[in-house]
């Protein structure tokens, strides 16, 4: 079974778990805080990635890291570390806010723009992707100067690349085909 299917299926088990619980917003946003702070300490990767502690040390760590967490969702981290799925957590998280957004007809879009949008722009541009979409859509925005103007767009696989940088490209590509 590849590591995005075993990841797929935890985070269909959490989904499960918070829809039961009503909290699938909750378990969204600890889940990523989880998955980030193992990524952003070094610490905590040798921790989790070492076979010196043992899977239940592991377990407690995780369940006095996440004092406040919800019961389930902390017993839940600890069947995934005693079964040793704990590098999957960045894919879990992934997976799972992917189902949330399903559940709550929600759309992902990173948006990449010439400049530093205001918040008007910003406004405008999501209700631009929602009534194209049909559904909520929760941008982020990037810059890269190197476009000159207009906007990239990315949800999920979907790229819509309206950049001038683009269509300077294509206009040059036409003009040395003749």
């Amino acid at each position: 079974m590849s590591q995005e299917t075993i990841a797929q299926n935890y985070a269909e088990t959490l989904y499960e778990l918070g829809k039961k619980s009503n909290q699938l917003e909750e378990y969204a946003v600890l889940l990523d805080a989880v998955a980030g702070a193992v990524e952003a300490s070094p610490t905590a990767q040798m921790v989790f990635a070492s076979p010196r502690v043992t899977k239940n040390e592991k377990a407690r760590i995780l369940a006095n890291a996440l004092p406040h967490a919800p019961k389930e969702f902390v017993l839940f981290l600890q069947a995934v570390v005693k079964r040793g799925r704990q590098h999957l957590f960045r894919q879990m998280a992934r997976q799972y806010l992917a189902l949330v957004d399903l559940a709550f007809n929600r759309l992902r879009a990173e948006v990449t723009l010439a400049r530093e949008p205001d918040a008007e722009l910003e406004e405008a541009i999501r209700q631009a992707l929602e009534r194209a979409s049909g559904k909520e859509v929760i941008a982020r925005y990037h810059l890269d100067p190197g476009i000159l103007g207009g906007t990239i767009v990315r949800v999920g696989e979907r790229y819509h690349d309206g950049s001038v940088k683009r269509r300077m490209t294509m206009l040059r590509r036409q003009l040395l085909s003749k």
